[in-house]
């Protein structure tokens, strides 16, 4: 009982200060929020504004409980289990009824000249864009530079097929979520980097582009049902935006081969 009190009276002291210093960071943050309130935004801090909003507590709320349950240990085990095939490719095209719109997103080019994808044949994308819609889009999505060859497995095949088509593209999206490296000036010189490494990028295959996208993708990634950070997910898009089509991980010769015939029945159906 002794033993107890002792201990108790020197961990109070320290329960206490410790708290003190808790309160003392927590006026701080909300001080730099109040100095510029959107800078919390990027780093996925509630608005100042939006404080008193429940929904949007509850909404962030579920948010970090669904990041929380998923980590980059669960993306290295199941990379290790399956070698990046989160799903086997679809075997037949997707019915057009059936079909979901792929996520509004803008990417910069290395130059820095922007882009909204997809490039639609109606809506605000061709406006935004001032460019015609493809009749069949494969978009390559990656998070990491690791899952680069699982990229090419899909898009060296398709490139060479519909080399001579001046109706199909490809956009190779490298999504950056560190919030370092979405600062403008980190950003620019990434972008540099980029295109000293590869000067042709956009150029070196007429149908391919290579595009950046900053910033926070968690909402994006929840509407294409994407977990695993590690493995590159394929879509193929026709001239609405709709996915027709989707892959993931190392390209076998079947699914290669879906993807051909589904790209292939894609500017057939819009040539009839």
């Amino acid at each position: 009982m002794l033993k107890l009190k002792r201990f108790s009276s020197a961990v109070a002291p320290a329960i206490l200060n410790s708290r003190k210093k808790f309160q003392r960071e927590e006026k701080l943050v909300s001080l730099i929020a109040l100095q510029n309130p959107y800078q919390w935004t990027s780093n996925r801090f509630f608005d100042i504004y939006q404080l008193g909003n429940k929904e949007a507590i509850e909404k962030e709320r579920a948010r970090l409980k669904d990041e929380m349950n998923r980590g980059y240990f669960a993306d290295i085990n199941e990379l290790k289990e399956h070698g990046g095939k989160i799903a086997t490719a679809n075997k037949i095209i997707i019915p057009a009824m059936a079909a979901v719109k792929f996520p509004a997103l803008e990417v910069i080019h290395s130059d820095g000249s922007n882009l909204k994808l997809p490039i639609t044949s109606t809506g605000d994308g061709v406006e935004a864009n001032k460019l015609e819609a493809s009749k069949a889009s494969l978009m390559c999505v990656s998070f990491r530079a690791s899952s680069q060859a699982m990229i090419d497995s899909w898009s060296k095949p398709f490139l060479d097929t519909f080399k001579d088509s001046k109706r199909v593209q490809l956009y190779e999206i490298s999504l950056i979520d560190s919030w370092f490296l979405t600062l403008s000036p980190v950003k620019k010189l990434l972008l540099r980097m980029m295109r000293k490494s590869n000067p042709h990028e956009s150029k070196d295959v007429l149908h391919r582009q290579i595009v950046y996208s900053f910033g926070d993708h968690y909402y994006f990634r929840k509407e294409l049902k994407i977990l695993n950070l590690l493995t590159g997910y394929m879509f193929l898009v026709d001239k609405f935006g709709r996915i027709r089509w989707q892959g993931s991980g190392l390209a076998t010769e079947e699914e290669l081969s879906s993807l051909l015939s589904c790209t292939s029945f894609l500017l057939d159906e819009e040539s009839k």
